[in-house]
């Protein structure tokens, strides 16, 4: 086992890492940027090092930096948390060039799994059902159109090496085609230098299934059943939950097979997530993220187990403790992104906070690294804190989560609380009868009644 880990990343998740080397008797070591000089995750990590200016591109982006804080410190193994260099393989080759190990898949499996295309036909290859589209990159508006008018329309186009809902357009006919290839690939070189684009049908009332995998590496590997993350906001996940409200276990005992068993075959290993569209009660491939998801603890709750704990003991060549038949779900989880931002236009909203009340209870988990005093700097992501709550049903689990949101505390800065409570009344929140699309019309009908 590793006596000293290195935590590339900031935030709660840095936190959550620390907690569970910490009860695993492992030493931590922290990375900031100047302006995380007080976070949480520095005061409560066993050592510190500054490893730049506040951009990130400068500071927790910078591989060479990263890698000298572990030559300091001694830390023999990295854990990337999510974000920044967690998919970066690139950086997992470097570390394994020097000898430090990296707590999450092989640069290989990164590699493959970070370009869409490439990923898709694994996939396929392995048997995991994936969304009709191009077989490959489509370099011309014109082959576009052919491959359009194949599959049929609505088709989206979606930058090869996308994420974050960058580099998606949608096409409902023929007609809206040219502008949203040529806007996909504009935005795919903008935000990853690669113009490359393909082309998928579109989907018209799906959910946003995922599959929790684990493998360790040498053959085995299960799977913690799924997560449905359809409550989006501009491809982004605002509200998960697990199970989903409309899979049944028939249901989630063939699609989590289909997934371990795919993993199993590429020697996988560590945490990993394969993400679906699933609609008239088919599942559709869209990705896989190589790396611990920010929505892990609600499959922790249910499934009652550390992720990253587990993540740190397969990296270190250790057995998994857990097989597929030790793997019972157990009640409802759900969790929310309370986000630093201004409602209703969800506006960055950084600032110092004045208060700091977590809710607590039975079944309550807050996983969040602010505290009072802290000021929430302006160059990060706006995640402050997410809010998980589990019980025996989902009815009570709702119910839990309302309770807690009454209770939390957050003055200072504007937050995402108040979304939570007002989609928490609504009835198709209630019944779980939403898709992928259900939130941002939702959105547009409270900005129209204003």
């Amino acid at each position: 086992m590793f006596s000293k880990i290195l935590i590339a990343n900031r935030g709660e998740i840095a936190l959550r890492v620390i907690r569970a080397c910490r009860e695993m008797g492992i030493s931590t070591v922290a990375v900031h940027s100047t302006a995380d000089a007080d976070a949480m995750h520095v005061r409560l990590a066993d050592e510190s090092v500054c490893i730049g200016p506040p951009a990130g591109v400068q500071s927790y982006l910078n591989v060479a930096n990263v890698i000298s804080a572990c030559e300091v410190t001694g830390a023999e193994a990295i854990h990337p948390g999510y974000g920044f260099l967690s998919e970066n393989a690139a950086f997992v080759q470097a570390l394994e060039d020097h000898g430090i190990t990296f707590i999450g898949p092989t640069s290989e499996h990164i590699s493959t799994m970070g370009d869409k295309i490439t990923a898709k036909d694994t996939m396929k290859k392995l048997g995991v059902p994936c969304v009709p589209g191009s077989d490959g990159g489509v370099p011309t508006v014109e082959e576009a159109r052919v491959i359009a008018a194949d599959m049929g329309y609505p088709v989206i186009i979606k930058a090869t090496a996308g994420g974050g809902g960058r580099g998606m357009k949608l096409a409902r006919t023929a007609d809206d085609l040219d502008a949203a290839f040529s806007g996909a690939r504009t935005e795919a070189k903008a935000a990853f230098g690669n113009d490359e684009v393909y082309i998928e049908k579109y989907l018209e009332k799906p959910r946003h299934i995922e599959v929790q995998v684990f493998g360790d590496g040498k053959g085995r590997a299960v799977h913690l059943g799924e997560r449905d993350c359809s409550l989006q906001r501009r491809h982004q996940k605002v509200l998960e939950e697990a199970p989903s409200p409309v899979i049944d276990a028939e249901t989630r005992a063939r699609i989590g097979k289909t997934c371990a068993d795919a993993v199993a075959k590429i020697n996988y290993i560590g945490a990993g997530t394969i993400e679906f569209l699933f609609e008239d009660n088919e599942f559709y491939f869209i990705e896989m993220n190589t790396r611990l998801q920010v929505e892990h603890p609600v499959t922790e709750a249910v499934f009652d187990v550390d992720l990253v704990q587990e993540q740190i003991r397969v990296a270190a060549g250790e057995e998994m403790q857990f097989h597929q038949e030790d793997l019972t779900p157990n009640g409802h989880s759900i969790e929310v992104r309370i986000n630093a931002e201004k409602l209703p236009e969800f506006r960055p909203s950084p600032g110092t906070i004045t208060a700091y009340h977590a809710p607590g209870g039975l079944g309550v988990r807050m996983d969040s690294a602010i505290y009072q005093g802290y000021r929430i700097p302006p160059y990060y992501d706006s995640l402050i804190g997410k809010l998980i709550v589990h019980a025996e049903t989902r009815e009570t689990a709702l119910a839990r989560l309302s309770r807690a949101l009454s209770e939390l505390i957050v003055d200072g800065v504007d937050t995402t609380t108040p979304l939570f409570e007002a989609l928490l009344e609504e009835p198709d929140i209630q019944t779980g009868n939403y898709t992928i699309h259900w939130l941002e019309r939702w959105l547009e009908g409270q900005t129209a009644g204003d």
